[in-house]
């Protein structure tokens, strides 16, 4: 039998048979009790998605389809390093999956309110937010959960950046500007903007920093982070839809000419090299629109888990353990 597929208790725990936490962590509803390194929480709204709806069932499709990522709990083995990732994490119970923000439908203030306050509460407890979306409206709820100085680094087709007009300013194009507004954010930075449907000219004109996907290709991952302070405090924003179109059905506002999975990934190893991420959401997965294999899923576990795995190879993680 192979050893990576058969857990601590014996039993095989294949990919289709449990409750779908993310990567079969520990579950974690009281967050009073919390006490673990990194929380995921899954934020199942699509409220501010205008287009087509669909993203409230990115959360379930993304913990589905962690759980294809072995059942040992003993790590995941990343053969292109050679190194093994969340050995101790997994191994420890310092990964727990604490469910879901509650969703007031047809209240988005009142949903917000209820994203904001569970994501108080991890951070408070010292624990790194990892936040499965929904739409990127949810962002805004999010970041505004923190306190004390953060950078911003946003990447996506879109600025998300549309002007609060017609009564629209809680959807998934205005999160940004929000997020601008706040005072313990320092510096925006989005990476990958492109397309037809988007304008830069706002975002540019507020100071943020803003590199298109031209300009992106014309980075190495270093210099794209260098401008941030070293282990200076930050949050991540992925949408999904910052990876080319051709590779993420499952989506509504995919975009041609966007970054290849490992254009991306090595930009956010970087990022993890760089600085201190204290929390990270990816967003916008749709498996309604998603082909049957659940491709958009799968890559968005894909994602996170390497994307963790950096974070917490890092020297400055690895001494909070201590």
């Amino acid at each position: 039998m192979d050893h990576e597929t058969q857990g601590v208790s014996g039993r095989l725990n294949r990919p289709f048979v449990g409750i779908p936490s993310f990567l079969r962590s520990p579950i974690c509803t009281n967050l009073e009790e919390l006490d673990a390194s990194i929380a995921v929480m899954g934020v199942p709204t699509d409220e501010g998605s205008p287009f087509l709806p669909g993203a409230r069932f990115g959360p379930r499709g993304i913990r589905e389809h962690s759980l294809r990522f072995g059942a040992g709990g003993n790590g995941i083995y990343d053969m292109r390093t050679g190194r093994r990732f969340l050995e101790y994490e997994l191994t420890n119970r310092r990964l727990v999956d604490v469910g879901d923000a509650d969703v007031v439908p047809t209240n988005v203030a009142g949903t917000f309110e209820s994203i904001t306050r569970m994501t108080r509460q991890i951070v408070d407890h010292g624990t790194l937010p990892v936040i499965l979306g929904g739409d990127h409206a949810i962002t805004f709820p999010v970041v505004r959960g923190f306190s004390g100085p953060l950078h911003v680094l946003h990447f996506d087709a879109h600025t998300d950046y549309a002007p609060f007009a017609n009564g629209l300013e809680m959807t998934n194009g205005h999160a940004f500007r929000h997020i601008h507004r706040m005072p313990h954010v320092e510096t925006l930075t989005q990476i990958g903007i492109r397309g037809l449907r988007t304008s830069t000219h706002d975002s540019i004109a507020d100071g943020n920093r803003v590199i298109t996907m031209d300009e992106f290709r014309a980075y190495s991952p270093e210099a794209l982070v260098e401008p941030l302070p070293r282990d200076a405090r930050c949050y991540v924003s992925i949408d999904i839809d910052a990876l080319d179109m051709s590779l993420v059905p499952g989506t509504v506002s995919a975009e041609p000419d966007g970054m290849s999975y490992t254009q991306l990934r090595d930009a956010l190893v970087a990022v993890a090299r760089r600085v201190d991420v204290v929390g990270f959401d990816l967003v916008e997965v749709n498996p309604a629109l998603d082909v049957g294999t659940g491709i958009t899923s799968y890559l968005a576990a894909y994602l996170i888990i390497e994307f963790l795995g950096h974070i917490c190879d890092q020297s400055r993680w690895r001494e909070r353990r201590r």
